[in-house]
């Protein structure tokens, strides 16, 4: 970038779900390094959406700051609702019983709407406010005071998400429908100056549900995955959310079975889901389980095969992305391309599978060709450079911020 970013000393707060070891956490920690890199003053606020997570209660916290050493390269700041919250009678009555018949919205509105924040956090002016996620507008408006303009990541439709969580838990009758969860959504939107999508489906979708907004197709960025130095592995990494556990018990039924001899490292806390509800796939492919892993790169640089077995799941595909960016050779679903142009679908390291039995049968070309290594050169790792790479996003947001600072 030629000359001073037009970001630089601007103060910042960037609001993100308290997740980690998932595509989330991966698209926040790009976020903080591309404003970090325009000389923007950062302060990251990771909220919890679950009960009981206050600042104060520093010891609850212990596993989440474990999880994400990455964030320990400047100040820590939290926010969680008390857990008394709950037994309020306007919580209970407005909140608590809609979720018991399933009203995913409204209980993680509700909880940031009373989230305490870390001392320090409330009291500071800030010049953008960058929220992920729209169940945390209620804390990205209060940091902005109605004075400072807020960009809201979507990352994805979220109605959709959870009436696909909601399928299979025992909610009381009558079911939260869609519906109503999709308008607690848009309205929380609406609330927002400018609207990123991270893709192209979902921006189109959003401009149709919400065409009084602004809107902007941003794509991610990713942290890169090394590109070598390569190694025997056949890998699969994936975080346990509902879409990867249907897909990875999908590959263990119907594609592993018709690859007799063949051995795949499955990185990542998938396997708690996959060994609740398919415990006997679960049994059957135990050793191919690592569990999850500090170091997903770690994983890519010793791999010489990715698959992608992706059958489930809405919006852009973040373990997708890392994949493309280690320049490994990819077998993958055309679910697993989700959200990305013509281009992704065409790459000449990359093989679109259809079916199990087509998924297999590349699978055991691969392993049938004998090893292969990544470049930084592969066309998937080019991809990955142009479309969701940190230099990327960092010009995107340069365009797309700065002007909004300079307007507040």
């Amino acid at each position: 970038m030629n000359g001073p970013s037009s970001l630089a000393g601007r103060r910042v707060a960037l609001l993100f779900p308290a997740w980690h070891s998932c595509g989330t956490y991966r698209v926040v920690l790009g976020q903080i390094e591309a404003y970090r890199a325009l000389g923007a003053q950062v302060t990251p606020v990771a909220v919890s959406i679950d009960p009981g997570f206050v600042p104060e209660r520093g010891w609850i916290w212990k596993s989440f700051r474990a999880a994400t050493p990455e964030l320990d390269a400047g100040p820590r700041h939290f926010g969680g609702a008390p857990l008394h919250a709950l037994f309020e009678p306007a919580f209970f009555t407005r909140i608590v019983l809609p979720y018991l018949h399933g009203d995913q919205a409204a209980i993680r509105l509700g909880l940031a709407e009373r989230a305490r924040l870390s001392p320090g956090v409330d009291a500071r002016d800030y010049d953008l406010v960058h929220c992920n996620h729209f169940f945390l507008m209620p804390v990205a408006r209060r940091l902005a005071r109605g004075r400072a303009p807020i960009l809201l990541d979507s990352h994805d439709l979220q109605a959709r998400q959870f009436d696909l969580i909601n399928r299979r838990m025992p909610w009381l009758p009558p079911r939260v429908t869609y519906e109503d969860m999709l308008a607690q959504e848009l309205q929380a939107m609406r609330g927002a100056d400018l609207l990123l999508h991270l893709n192209a489906q979902e921006a189109e979708e959003f401009q149709r549900l919400l065409p009084e907004k602004r809107h902007a197709l941003l794509y991610p960025p990713a942290p890169p995955a090394p590109t070598g130095p390569g190694g025997p592995d056949i890998v699969i990494v994936s975080s346990n959310n509902t879409g990867n556990v249907e897909s990875l018990i999908w590959f263990l039924r119907e594609v592993a079975p018709k690859a007799p001899g063949v051995t795949v490292k499955i990185a990542g806390n998938v396997d708690a889901g996959v060994r609740s509800r398919a415990s006997a796939e679960y049994a059957a492919y135990s050793a191919w389980f690592l569990g999850r892993v500090d170091d997903p790169g770690a994983v890519y640089a010793g791999a010489r095969l990715v698959l992608l077995p992706t059958i489930s799941g809405t919006g852009l595909s973040i373990k997708t992305v890392e994949a493309l960016s280690s320049g490994l050779p990819i077998i993958a679903t055309p679910q697993a391309l989700r959200g990305m142009d013509s281009e992704a679908f065409a790459l000449s390291n990359v093989t679109v599978a259809e079916t199990a039995d087509a998924f297999a049968a590349a699978l055991r070309r691969a392993v049938a060709s004998g090893d292969s290594r990544a470049t930084a050169n592969s066309p998937s790792r080019l991809y990955y450079e142009r479309r969701f790479s940190l230099a990327a996003y960092r010009a995107a947001i340069q365009t797309l911020a700065a002007p909004l600072c300079v307007q507040a």
